[in-house]
């Protein structure tokens, strides 16, 4: 069924790939998080001498399962666990709007995306810090 040898094949598979690939000049790819849960802290509005204020407040998610055989799903032992974000707001129209209507329990959906970054604590240590930028669009919503 198959007359030509793979090898054949596989040589003009990356042949064409390379061509392509050459010709690109830049790349997309993608960055985005979906997070829905509730607020741990009310909002802080911080702001570094010479840069601009963020709005900064944390949000738990939880993720529940039950444990146990598949015949007794019904009958196994329910677990939970809650993943903390840092969330910061850098846009000024939803940085402002976060800081004065997002409060401490409210139910909030954020689209954002993640930042790796480290910073030195009080004592001199480098610390590693993971935050959630809340996106170029508005999208913090409030859920009652």
């Amino acid at each position: 069924m198959f007359r030509r040898p793979v090898l054949q094949v596989f040589r003009q598979f990356v042949r064409q790939e390379s061509e392509v690939a050459s010709s690109l000049v830049l790349e997309r790819s993608l960055n985005r998080v979906q997070l829905l849960g509730r607020v741990g802290q009310d909002p802080v509005m911080r702001q570094v001498e010479g840069k601009n204020p963020v709005t900064i407040f944390s949000l738990a998610t939880n993720e529940m399962w039950r444990s146990g055989d598949n015949e007794a799903y019904q009958m196994g032992d329910v677990s939970q666990k809650t993943t903390w974000h840092r969330i910061s707001v850098f846009r000024p129209g939803l940085r402002d709007v976060a800081y004065q209507y997002v409060k401490k329990g409210a139910r909030i959906f954020v689209e954002g995306k993640v930042d790796y970054g480290e910073y030195m604590d009080k004592n001199n240590v480098r610390r590693q810090a993971t935050t959630i930028i809340a996106g170029k669009k508005p999208v913090i919503t409030l859920y009652f």
